[in-house]
């Protein structure tokens, strides 16, 4: 722990960075949840296409997974130079977000799989600049870059079936 901080601070640092990650999970949850019922199940999914029950386990678990990792680089207490870091971070949070509105809010897989080669990128980008702040918190990244390369594929096969 860096001395500067003290532990009620890093305590809620912690837990500031979590809520932040479970707050854009809501957004998109939001933009996602009516079209789970109406439009999604319409669709022609691909044979890979895991069940809808898969989803909500392991976003749970990646954001978490984000939030902690968020949290190992802020904690260290180099301001000067983790604010470009977080700020990949934050922006590909709002790329994630921008995700949901764009594939289920406005029903556009087609916009959607452009984006989320810009969020695999930030993603991608946002690990690579964590690892020299925390090895830990870039690695925590990675299986949240993993499953968006799985939804990214899973997105332009969705899009492509559906023409």
């Amino acid at each position: 722990m860096h001395e500067s901080k003290s532990r009620g601070h890093q305590i809620l640092g912690l837990l500031g960075w979590l809520a932040l990650c479970y707050a854009a999970a809501g957004v998109g949850s939001w933009a996602t949840f009516a079209s789970l019922t109406d439009w999604y199940p319409t669709l022609i999914k691909p044979a890979f296409n895991p069940p809808n029950q898969i989803f909500g386990p392991v976003w749970s678990v990646l954001y978490f997974c984000m939030g902690l990792a968020a949290w190992l680089v802020w904690r260290t207490g180099k301001s000067r130079l983790w604010r470009g870091p977080l700020l990949l971070f934050l922006a590909q949070l709002g790329l994630n977000v921008l995700w949901s509105v764009l594939f289920f809010g406005l029903h556009r897989p087609d916009l959607a799989a452009a984006e989320i080669f810009v969020l695999l990128l930030t993603i991608a980008a946002t690990a690579w600049s964590f690892w020299r702040f925390s090895r830990a918190a870039a690695l925590l990244l990675a299986p949240y870059l993993l499953w968006v390369g799985f939804a990214a594929a899973l997105n332009v096969a969705i899009w492509q079936l559906n023409r």
